[in-house]
């Protein structure tokens, strides 16, 4: 059986990449339904920090207890492991959230921003599919097949911030 490759590289994306995609639709979730029903843009930052905040813990949660069950890993070794497993879980919102942040401080409106920061969670969706089909071994045709994939999960969730407001 050949060894997962390691895990380094932008938000751990040789391995371990799915908590990044994760965090990222979770953010992407949480801006298009809070958007609408956030006062503030502190009331959007904060649920997106608390709601992020609770997949990873569950995440974490999830990776330590699997690690303990199957490998019969102690608790705290577990947990430790699971820690840097889960790690891009919370990192993936740390972008859409400086995006939604950053262009309130320029002057957009609470709803144009979070427009503008759903627009970057589809972005990274995009890439993180298109560098997954580059390191599959996809031709062009594949790379660009598999980001419109990824695209696609997070269009999902504009039709849902569309649907609900």
């Amino acid at each position: 059986m050949e060894a997962d490759p390691p895990r380094t590289g932008v938000l751990k994306l040789f391995a371990g990449g799915e908590g990044a995609i994760t965090g990222t639709v979770v953010c992407a979730a949480v801006i298009a339904y809070g958007a609408g029903h956030a006062g503030s843009t502190a009331q959007l930052s904060g649920a997106i920090v608390v709601t992020v905040g609770v997949y990873w813990l569950a995440h974490l949660h999830a990776v330590t207890i699997g690690n303990s069950l199957t490998h019969g890993h102690h608790p705290l070794i577990a947990a430790r492991h699971a820690l840097r497993e889960t790690a891009p879980v919370a990192a993936a919102s740390i972008l859409p959230l400086a995006v939604l942040l950053i262009t309130r401080l320029l002057g957009a409106g609470l709803s144009a921003s979070a427009w503008i920061a759903l627009l970057a969670t589809i972005a990274l969706l995009a890439i993180y599919s298109y560098v997954a089909g580059a390191r599959g071994g996809l031709d062009i045709l594949g790379r660009l097949t598999s980001a419109a994939a990824g695209a696609g999960i997070g269009v999902i969730v504009a039709l849902l911030k569309v649907a609900l407001h």
